[in-house]
């Protein structure tokens, strides 16, 4: 199987679920939705149309998959193989009865996550999880399968990646130009025009994003998800810390997001802006390099090893209370924030491995209420030949405008 995310369950990508399945001693994957509760059944199964019944798949380590569908719903089936069997229940109790003769004494994969260690994976009602462990089936997490079939980046996917990185880089350092000239010159200009100017400038050349991008001066910047907003219009002045955090794909298969955050200060830097700046562009660094380090050597690396190298930094440098979230996020082409392992030993307990073609952020940030907030974001994929960042250019000190 080509290096990329799995797209949908069908006789070509089988056997490489069922390889990784013996690797990792399962006997099968149950897959289970309702009303799209779980993205993975839907990108699994490729089911379309009108799911209003609770639906299974059962994807054996050996053998044919097997669908359990209900009567009145057979049309969103209709990609499934003619050779892979359906059984087909009305009542509960028929339900209830098809599950044992599928997973009794078996060890199964579902999107499951004890204590919900893995949000993103868990997404299987408490309810069915114990439906299916009174048919006689030991339910395993999924994660580490949604890892490697819907968050590993194809060849296309990182060089998508790649020319939208370097993109944002330059119209970050545009827009960091218009802040300045604008108030060297006195004239006004306020958080929200220069979002809308980045909107503008991702519609001109191709980009889309579903909101942001978030442009934020000193005490806005202090709020991770801040959204400028012309209600609420906020002009720039010297002394301002100036916060640019922008992500754009594009509306096209094979494309992929990049998400970056840049930094800037308008006229000379405070002792205090520059001690926080420092710490976390050191904190980036020092993740950057465990994983660097890590992965040349051949090992095997989680991404909550990187939180902590990263989240260290900060606390050595007496500022650990004001990083208040996860070092990075994983990035696929299902969405901004993936279903992938994220640098994170903070917000959740992602133990997942870093395995090759996996893409996330790596951002730490520090946030003084009141006063200003500061984060260096890159992005970074598992290379065939270790850790690859990008942009290709990052940053290295304050942008003084």
């Amino acid at each position: 199987m080509a290096r990329g995310a799995l797209t949908m369950l069908s006789p070509t990508t089988l056997p490489a679920i069922q390889g990784a399945l013996r690797e990792a001693q399962l006997d099968g994957w149950l897959v289970y939705d309702f009303r799209g509760l779980n993205p993975v059944a839907a990108s699994v199964l490729g089911i379309h149309g009108m799911v209003t019944r609770r639906i299974f798949a059962w994807i054996p380590a050996s053998g044919r998959p097997i669908a359990i569908t209900h009567a009145i719903e057979p049309g969103p089936w209709a990609a499934w193989p003619p050779a892979w069997e359906k059984r087909v229940y009305s009542a509960w109790r028929e339900l209830e009865a098809m599950l044992p003769a599928l997973v009794q004494g078996k060890r199964i994969a579902m999107e499951y996550s004890a204590g919900d260690a893995v949000p993103v994976v868990d997404r299987v009602p408490a309810g069915v999880i114990e439906m299916v462990r009174a048919a006689g089936a030991t339910v395993e997490t999924s994660a580490e399968l949604v890892t490697r079939f819907f968050a590993v980046w194809s060849d296309a996917e990182i060089a998508s990646h790649q020319e939208h990185a370097e993109r944002l880089r330059a119209l970050a350092h545009e827009a960091f130009a218009r802040i300045g000239t604008a108030v060297r010159a006195g004239t006004p200009m306020h958080e929200h025009e220069v979002m809308a100017w980045l909107q503008e400038r991702f519609a001109s050349e191709g980009l889309w994003t579903d909101h942001g991008p978030n442009v934020s001066a000193s005490e806005n910047a202090a709020n991770p998800h801040y959204e400028p907003s012309a209600a609420q219009p906020r002009a720039f002045k010297p002394g301002d810390v100036v916060l640019i955090d922008l992500w754009a794909t594009q509306q096209r298969p094979g494309a992929m997001w990049a998400d970056q955050t840049w930094m800037a200060v308008i006229g000379p830097p405070s002792a205090r802006q520059l001690e926080v700046w420092t710490a976390i562009r050191d904190a980036r660094d020092a993740a950057i390099a465990l994983l660097t380090a890590r992965l040349a050597a051949g090992a095997t690396v989680q991404g909550r090893e990187a939180d902590a190298a990263s989240r260290a930094v900060i606390e050595a440098r007496g500022m650990g209370q004001w990083f208040t979230h996860r070092t990075g996020h994983s990035i696929d082409a299902r969405g901004l924030h993936g279903m992938g392992p994220n640098i994170d030993d903070l917000e959740t307990r992602d133990e997942r491995a870093l395995i090759p073609g996996v893409g996330f952020s790596i951002e730490p940030g520090v946030y003084l209420p009141g006063e200003f907030g500061m984060r260096t974001e890159v992005n970074a994929f598992v290379g065939a030949s270790g850790l690859v960042v990008t942009p290709s250019v990052i940053q290295r000190d304050l942008i003084v405008l």
